[in-house]
Formats: structure tokens, C-alpha cells, sequence
């Protein structure tokens, strides 16, 4: 067994591992929700424009996507508890970064540091969490991490309108004591667990790949609408990504010590969940960042009051993911991610029938829906995909997971700006970014409301593609067969 001591010593552990891992979630949740309120101001303050406010938004996720599978390897070469104990310390001493930074070019800097830090907790959080919890837990176990980010998904919103109106940076010293804690606590609490691998050099290639492909995709979607799409760079960036995304493909299949392991996606739970946590990112991740604008921009609602309507968004999300992950290991995960997927869908197509002078109680109903998808689905599919992981690969195993789904919050981010910037006059999209114009008084909203539905639109079809996808990950009883197989293993 992978537990370093048994009975009451080991039950009482793997609550300690939640617990620690849980902060680190909560960490996560509540920095990325108190950013977001504060991007109009941010954009005002340090002068900037929307190219730069992008960076300053997915530099952190492309780092922390790029880096989680080599922080992954790290993990199950010298430790996990060691590897999540650093990635803290980093998150928390980038967020300081963040703070003091007197430039937006400094500032993209050191969210690219917190996105080193965010790689080493993503990759280590749920193999932490598997290696404590035997396999018919798993899903009750993620379901609370999970009602843990979504009750951090629903103060960051609110605690970032608060806390902007002290001045922006002040949603990123709100991080430390949090992350002095989390540190403190992973340094001393946690032990590791899991078999180490042999040490191995690191993909250089495919790492440098990854990012090239990723980072043109990304700008080329993101600005295509702004500077159109067959500008020479926008072009080259698509380029950029055909290149590298076969070339990724076949460095990775031939090197003796992969960024990613292929080898993993013969499972067809695991190939088939990941995908659909892809689908699921592209779906429902660019939500957050489109209402912000849309609320303070197009509502001219103050910091405070947007935080406080987007909080139905999470609230879905706190409830159900630990019933969903209750459920999860007691029937599988194909029925429930897959309704999962369907109910995003509905709140998404609702989202398409919005208008500046929507009820807000409409607003909060599609936004509860969206959620509730979400709590659905990602503790189900999260116990499914690390469920059938080898033990010694787990820290390669959540670092697949992350990689993915942290691919699909990039690509909706970008997609969102792109779809917007493609309707909407640039000077008119500056002012409703920024804020500056604020209730539509002044500007036409009509192309902007216009080209919130196309956004949203395309998400809903995502969601039916995530949905169609969960659907095929195989029999009810193919999660079933995996627990059996576990537990005769260990």
C-alpha cells in the first residue's frame, strides 16, 4: 500500500492532506476571482492596454500550464509533499511580486512567477489527495477540494470588489497570509507517501514546443479581432501552432523521458476524461472574465456589487461537488459528468439572451445553472481520470490533468477577447474594458451584447461536445471494474 502507516494514524492523515491541499485551493480560487474584478482598474492605473491586460490575465496560466507536467516529473522524482511545499512558498513570495510592481511589463513578470509556483501545486494537489485516500473515497475527497475552490470562486469576486477599493495591489497582499500559512503548514504536516521514480532528464523540446504552439494559438485568437485576422503575426501565430502541435506529438512519442507520457492515454477513461475536462475549460472558463466587463462595463455596477452578483456562478459549484463526488464513487463517473456537461450547456445557452437591461434575477439563474454543471462534473471526471493513474505516475498523471484543463481556460480567455474585439469597435471595447464608460450612457452596446452571445454560443457548443465525448468514455460499470481492480492491486 502507498500509506506510510495504518489504522487511526492513517485516517487521521489523509484529512491532514485534504486540509493542506484544500488551502492551496482555496488559495487558487480566491486569486483568481479577486484579479478578475480588479482588471478595469488595473487597465486605468498602470496605463495599459488590452494586449498587455491579457498577459496580465493567462501569462499565469500558460506559465503554470506549460510547467505542471515537468513539475509533475519534479513530484515523482524527489517527493510530492516537498515539491507542493515549494510551489506554496513560490505562489506566495510572486504574489508579494505582484503587488509591488510598478509597471504592467513587472507585473506580467511576476504573475509568470506565481504561475511557476501555480504548476507545482496543480501537479501535486490531487496526487497528494489520491495517495492518501483509498479508491472508493477518492471522489468524496475531491468533491470537498472541489466545494472548497468553489467557495473561494464565490468570495474572490466579492473580496476583490472590496479589496480594489483600497487599490488594486491589495488583492495580491491579501494573498500572503494565506500562502505563509498554506507553506507553513505543507512543511510541516505533510510526509511523503508515494514510490519515487528513477530520475530522468527533463523535455526541453517538448516543453519549448508546447509553449510556442500554445502562446501563438492564444494570440492569434485573442487579437485576430482586434487587428484582424489576416494580419502577417496573427497568421503567424495560427502557423505557429500547426507547426508545433504535430512536432510536439512525435518529440514526445520518441523521447526517453517525455513531457507528456502518451503511454497513458491508451486507458480510454483517462484519454477520454481529459479531453472532456479540455471541452469543459473551453466552455465555461471565459463565463467569469466576459460577466466582469459586461457588469462594470456595459451595468456600470461598482467592484463591489459585480463581485456580489457574480457570486451564483460558484454557488452551484459549492453544493454539489461533494454530493457528485459522493455519487461518483458509488456509480461511476460517465452519468454525471456527462449531465455535468449538459446542464453547463443549458446556463451557457441562456447566457446567449442576455441584454443591457436584463433582470439580474435572470442573470443569476443562468449563472446558478453554469455552476451547478460545474459541480457536477469536475469531481466525477477528476476521480476518474486520477482513479485509474499508476501510483508512481500520479504526479505525471495530474499534471496531464491540469495541463489540459488550465489549456482550456487559456483558449476561452483568448477566444472570448477575440470574439468580442471581432464585433466591437476598439475605442469602444478600451472604455467598456476599462470601465471608464460606464452604464452604456455614452456608447452603443448593441454590437458588444451582440458578440457576448456569439462567446457564449460557442460554449454552449463546446458543452455539447464534452458532453458527447464523456458519453463515449465507456459502460457505467467501467468505473466500477477500475475500483475493483484498485483495491485487488493494493
Amino acid at each position: 500500500m502507498s500509506h506510510p502507516t495504518a489504522g487511526e494514524t492513517s485516517d487521521r492523515y489523509r484529512w491532514i492532506v485534504l486540509a493542506v491541499t484544500s488551502v492551496g485551493a482555496l488559495l487558487a480560487a480566491l486569486t483568481s476571482g479577486t484579479l478578475v474584478i480588479a482588471l478595469p482598474d488595473i487597465l486605468r492605473d498602470l496605463h495599459t492596454d488590452l494586449f498587455t491586460l491579457m498577459w496580465i490575465v493567462v501569462g499565469y496560466t500558460l506559465a503554470a500550464t506549460v510547467l505542471v507536467l515537468n513539475a509533475g516529473r519534479i513530484a515523482d522524482q524527489v517527493g510530492r509533499a516537498r515539491s507542493y511545499t515549494a510551489g506554496f512558498a513560490l505562489f506566495t513570495l510572486a504574489s508579494a511580486a505582484c503587488a509591488l510592481a510598478p509597471s504592467a511589463f513587472l507585473l506580467i513578470v511576476a504573475r509568470l512567477a506565481q504561475g511557476v509556483g501555480g504548476a507545482f501545486l496543480m501537479a501535486n494537489s490531487a496526487a497528494l489527495v489520491t495517495d492518501a485516500f483509498p479508491r472508493r473515497e477518492l471522489g468524496r475527497a475531491l468533491g470537498i477540494n472541489a466545494m472548497v475552490v468553489g467557495a473561494g470562486l464565490i468570495l474572490g469576486p466579492i473580496l476583490g470588489g472590496w479589496l480594489t477599493s483600497y487599490g488594486w495591489p491589495t488583492v495580491f497582499w491579501f494573498n500572503l497570509p494565506i500562502g505563509i500559512i498554506g507553506t507553513l503548514a505543507a512543511a510541516t504536516l505533510l510526509v511523503e507517501q508515494g514510490r519515487h521514480t528513477e530520475r530522468a532528464g527533463f523535455d526541453v523540446a517538448g516543453s519549448v514546443l508546447y509553449l510556442v504552439g500554445l502562446s501563438g494559438l492564444v494570440s492569434a485568437l485573442a487579437f485576430g479581432g482586434i487587428y484582424g485576422w489576416t494580419t502577417p503575426w496573427v497568421i503567424a501565430g495560427f502557423g505557429a501552432f500547426v507547426i508545433a502541435a504535430p512536432a510536439f506529438l512525435w518529440v514526445e512519442s520518441r523521447h526517453p523521458a517525455p513531457l507528456l507520457d502518451l503511454g497513458l492515454f491508451r486507458n480510454r477513461l483517462f484519454a477520454l476524461g481529459n479531453l472532456t475536462g479540455l471541452l469543459n475549460g473551453i466552455a465555461r472558463n471565459g463565463v467569469l472574465f466576459l460577466l466582469v466587463f459586461y457588469l462594470q462595463g456595459a451595468r456600470g455596477y461598482d467592484p463591489v456589487t459585480a463581485g456580489l452578483m457574480l457570486a451564483p456562478l460558484a454557488i452551484g459549484l459549492l453544493v454539489l461537488s461533494p454530493i457528485s463526488g459522493a455519487l461518483a464513487d458509488r456509480i461511476g463517473s460517465r452519468f454525471l459528468a456527462t449531465l455535468g456537461m449538459l446542464v453547463t450547456a443549458v446556463g451557457l445557452l441562456g447566457l446567449t439572451t442576455i441584454q443591457v437591461d436584463t433582470p439580474y434575477w435572470q442573470l443569476a439563474i443562468w449563472q446558478l445553472i453554469i455552476g451547478a454543471g460545474s459541480g457536477l462534473f469536475i469531481s466525477p471526471n477528476t476521480s476518474a481520470v486520477m482513479g485509474v493513474v499508476p501510483p508512481a505516475q500520479r504526479g505525471m498523471g495530474a499534471g496531464t490533468r491540469m495541463m489540459l484543463t488550465q489549456t482550456g481556460f487559456v483558449i476561452s480567455i483568448a477566444l472570448s477577447i477575440g470574439l468580442v474585439a471581432s464585433a466591437v469597435d476598439p475605442t469602444v471595447l478600451l472604455s467598456i474594458f476599462s470601465g471608464s464608460q460606464v452604464g452604456a450612457a455614452d456608447l452603443d452596446m448593441a454590437p458588444f451584447i451582440s458578440a457576448l452571445h456569439i462567446a457564449f454560443g460557442v460554449g454552449f457548443v463546446a458543452s455539447l461536445l464534452g458532453a458527447a465525448v464523456s458519453a463515449s468514455r465507456g459502460p457505467q460499470q467501467a468505473d466500477d471494474d477500475v475500483v475493483v481492480g484498485r483495491q485487488v492491486a493494493a
